[in-house]
């Protein structure tokens, strides 16, 4: 399962198989309200997250590392989403393995530096998925999966 944490959109991926052969079998964001107190946010994150953990039961988690923007209000409140997710993983004895967003981006596209449509673009070539519109914290979540899934392909001393 890949993780896109947010604390207003979360997105998750789970996979099967293994590089090369990868198919998805399900994807989606886990949203709260806004306006809402953020502690009432991220309770409504961690079961939301518990529940697509009980229905998805993953081998393992890949979670995306924070990216710094410029509004730190922003990156402090993503920052507490993603505990949320390392502790509701933790909780269930999972193993997480965490990816920086350039070398997601890197693993996918070859660039560390690419755009959110180049990033889409590969997760469609990798991935079968219909034509509809997904939002990017589903896809940045498939991406994180598949980041995951090419990198446990390769050999530990290539890593």
């Amino acid at each position: 399962m890949g993780i896109d944490p947010g604390y207003h959109r979360c997105g998750f991926g789970v996979l099967e198989g293994a590089a090369g052969a990868v198919r998805v079998l399900g994807s989606g964001v886990i949203q709260t309200e806004a306006g809402r107190p953020l502690c009432e946010r991220l309770n409504h994150l961690a079961q939301e997250l518990d529940a697509q953990l009980l229905k998805w039961r993953p081998d393992g988690v890949a979670v995306e590392e924070i990216f710094f923007t410029k509004n730190a209000k922003t990156a402090i409140g993503v920052a507490q989403a993603r505990g949320v997710v390392l502790q509701r993983c933790a909780s269930g004895s999972l193993p997480v393995h965490e990816y920086a967003p350039t070398m997601v981006k890197s693993q996918l596209t070859g660039n560390g530096r690419a755009d959110k449509k180049q990033v889409e673009f590969m997760v469609r070539k990798f991935v079968e998925l219909n034509d509809e519109k997904r939002l990017d914290d589903e896809l940045d979540a498939i991406a994180v999966a598949l980041c995951h899934s090419q990198r446990m392909d390769v050999p530990e001393v290539l890593r």
